[in-house]
């Protein structure tokens, strides 16, 4: 089950760097009871792989529970680690399967979207979350144009315009674009279109969206992204469109300019895929299954 689905996940969790970033605890159940802590999250932190086999269960409330060798799963918040779906348990459950002899936990998108959509640790509402999101559209990514060198001008015109015109169209809105620093002056409307646009989106969803935006820098590609106007290769290019212009003239440092991209392919297909698996519509998931 979920083969294309577990093969796109995959695909690219294999080509990360480690993060530097603040420690995390991840507890485990075991059969005893007793609770073993494993700190991961940060960039030299490893742990060698401690079980074999990875099985999801229907606990209570019909809520997915991940198994590691019969210890159950829990959160860096101590909380059991439940999932709404058999669709993403199975996705998480593809994450630590994927684990060979050391445990990457810095590769586990899904398993750490999971985290914070269940802990909820800076304790945020869905209004929250969404007027964060809405920030990166003052600052996005394809609204602020450079007024020289003539080629980067002109790529930008022919990649972004027509992104921007599609998200326009495809929203009835006006966002525009801008040479000036301070960027294009959003229109109230155009926010609260898109305020009402993202409040239809369950909390999960939400985690999901952000962390792409995040990702991105741009509301305008994410839309593009879940929309699935573009593929997660275009919009990971169009995010990074100066940089390569920049690299196609001054050449890049050998095997860093791959890791870089790889590395923002795979958080962009996670919190993608995130969304869509934590989605409440059966047929989103369904779509997503039969792809």
């Amino acid at each position: 089950m979920l083969p294309s689905l577990c093969r796109f996940h995959r695909q690219f969790s294999r080509a990360l760097v480690p993060l530097a970033g603040r420690q995390v605890e991840l507890k485990l159940l075991s059969s005893s009871g007793h609770v073993q802590k494993a700190k991961y999250g940060t960039a030299t932190t490893e742990r060698k792989k401690f079980y074999r086999d990875v099985t999801i269960t229907q606990g209570e409330g019909g809520l997915y529970e991940i198994n590691l060798d019969r210890r159950k799963l829990k959160t860096p918040g101590g909380k059991l680690f439940t999932v709404p779906n058999e669709a993403l348990a199975l996705a998480v459950a593809t994450e630590w399967d994927a684990q060979k002899d050391t445990l990457k936990f810095y590769t586990m998108h899904l398993t750490t979207l999971c985290n914070t959509a269940l802990d909820n640790p800076t304790h945020r509402s869905k209004d929250q979350i969404i007027s964060a999101a809405l920030k990166f559209l003052d600052t996005d990514t394809i609204c602020y144009r450079v007024e020289e060198p003539p080629g980067l001008v002109e790529l930008q015109k022919n990649e972004w315009d027509p992104v921007l015109e599609w998200i326009e169209n495809r929203y009835n809105v006006v966002i525009g674009s801008s040479y000036s620093i301070m960027g294009p002056q959003i229109p109230e409307e155009t926010k609260d279109t898109f305020r009402q646009h993202l409040n239809s989106y369950n909390f999960w969803s939400l985690i999901g969206l952000e962390y792409v935006i995040n990702q991105l820098k741009s509301v305008v590609l994410s839309f593009g992204l879940i929309d699935r106007h573009l593929t997660v290769e275009q919009a990971v290019l169009l995010a990074r469109l100066e940089e390569e212009y920049q690299i196609q003239h001054w050449g890049n440092v050998e095997w860093a300019h791959d890791y870089d991209m790889y590395e923002l392919r795979a958080r962009a297909a996670a919190g993608t895929l995130f969304v869509y698996l934590s989605s409440e519509s059966a047929t989103v998931k369904k779509k997503i299954l039969q792809d």
